[in-house]
């Protein structure tokens, strides 16, 4: 009975140690088929890295931009003593940029009101708000006399100095 034991344990010995080198061959197959991972995880260090550097450059972008705007934004609230237009006519076409601080609400409906007494259609209107300053921009459709343009800059600009006085 004492050689039964004996046989038994070296037995399971033998299956565990085959079963061993077995998984260690598998193992090695399968380790040899797949891309080496070193080299991926290099990569896709490589990749994080310069998303890292593309993302500073783009904060300090941000910030560059966002200084210039402040400075324009101050220089033009120094100026912006009175309500500014600049009339450009492209053929039928009319761009009206007039540019107020925030306490001059009423000049842009005046703006449409003089555009459409002189006969525009206006096609777009648009506004952007920057801190204490705001620009609007109106395209609308005139006859291409240059007649028309230069009457609607001599009422305007009659109307923005009337707005200050």
């Amino acid at each position: 009975m004492e050689n039964n034991p004996s046989s038994s344990t070296s037995d399971r010995k033998l299956i565990e140690r085959n079963r061993r080198n077995q998984m260690k061959d598998l193992f090695s197959k399968l380790n040899s088929v797949l891309p080496h991972q070193s080299s991926r995880i290099g990569k896709a260090i490589d990749y994080i890295k310069n998303l890292q550097i593309k993302l500073e450059k783009m904060k300090e972008k941000k910030n560059n931009l966002t200084d210039i705007v402040r400075s324009r934004t101050a220089t033009m609230n120094m100026e912006l003593k009175s309500p500014q237009f600049k009339i450009q006519q492209m053929g039928s076409v009319l761009e009206v940029v007039l540019v107020t601080g925030l306490d001059f609400h009423f000049i842009f409906n005046e703006t449409i009101r003089v555009l459409q007494e002189e006969g525009s259609d206006i096609v777009n209107a648009s506004y952007t708000v920057v801190e204490n300053a705001v620009l609007h921009k109106i395209h609308c459709q005139v006859d291409e006399s240059a007649n028309g343009a230069s009457r609607i800059s001599e009422k305007l600009k009659n109307l923005c100095q009337w707005s200050v006085g």
